[in-house]
């Protein structure tokens, strides 16, 4: 089993604890055992779809005999009153599915509706919005792939898969320079090919960078879109460039036209709201 795989296991076995517990009493009271059915997944807002292929996934780990016919894919434009999907099974398992599927799938399209207005406002630009690690515990995987779905891209995926040298390893390790190389001889000594990028704080911080190089990518922390086009033509290419910290909805755009090839915000994930959604009985 992959890392993916598995941490999404996880997610489901813990979410079905926490709301199952012994029992959907409710359920097993109310319901006889071989009662059949049918639910859809209705929308209630306008956005992003995103989690069919989750929400699939929660109906099948509870009841693999449950049918489901697709109408509308992951990462698609949806209206108020689209029906997503129709499940079709034991009315038991539809109903002990149904909330940890909406939890899922609500946050997924919420984070996919987040990052599709905000990569909207860099049209035609080259610039890509990215997501960071303020995420959900436990749910990173989902809201990441949510991201994507929603036309942005991912930046590192957690503490294991790039290098990122922020201020406080800066400070840390004794100076820009020192981390650098640092970071280099670990990936040397250890076996790893993992891209390495810097935080600067300002412009000489960025000149000192590219006068000792090493790096695949310069990170310019909390500059004005002014500072930033300047930055942009300071590095003139050598490497990649990332805008970060203090950047909003509003200026956005802004911080697109300096030339910056990647701008990450952490509104993607943590301050999403859920797009509305029900499953109901047919």
């Amino acid at each position: 089993m992959d890392t993916k795989t598995k941490l999404i296991d996880d997610l489901l076995n813990l979410a079905f604890a926490e709301d199952i517990g012994d029992g959907d009493h409710t359920t097993l009271s109310t319901i006889p055992a071989d009662e059949m059915g049918k639910s859809q997944l209705i929308i209630k807002e306008d956005g992003i779809i995103a989690g069919v292929e989750m929400g699939i996934k929660v109906l099948h780990k509870v009841d693999p005999s449950i049918q489901v016919t697709v109408n509308i894919q992951d990462g698609t434009p949806v209206r108020k009153g689209d029906i997503v999907f129709v499940a079709e099974g034991p009315v038991r398992s539809l109903l002990i599915a149904e909330r940890t599927m909406l939890n899922i799938m609500q946050r997924m399209s919420g984070v996919a509706t987040m990052t599709a207005r905000y990569q909207k406002e860099l049209e035609g630009l080259h610039t890509k919005v990215l997501d960071t690690r303020k995420t959900t515990p436990g749910m990173r995987i989902l809201e990441k792939e949510a991201v994507k779905l929603g036309g942005g891209k991912n930046h590192r995926i957690g503490l294991f898969d790039m290098i990122l040298i922020k201020d406080n390893h800066i400070d840390f390790a004794g100076g820009i320079e020192k981390a650098i190389d640092r970071a280099k001889d670990y990936c040397k000594a250890t076996g790893r090919d993992l891209k390495i990028e810097v935080e600067t704080r300002s412009l000489d911080d960025i000149r000192r960078v590219l006068v000792h190089g090493g790096v695949d990518r310069i990170m310019f922390d909390n500059f004005t879109p002014e500072l930033t086009k300047e930055a942009v033509k300071l590095v003139n290419g050598q490497c990649e460039t990332e805008s970060s910290g203090g950047i909003t909805i509003e200026n956005l755009r802004a911080y697109g036209e300096a030339g910056v090839d990647y701008i990450s915000v952490g509104a993607l994930t943590h301050s999403v709201k859920s797009l509305d959604m029900s499953f109901k009985a047919v």
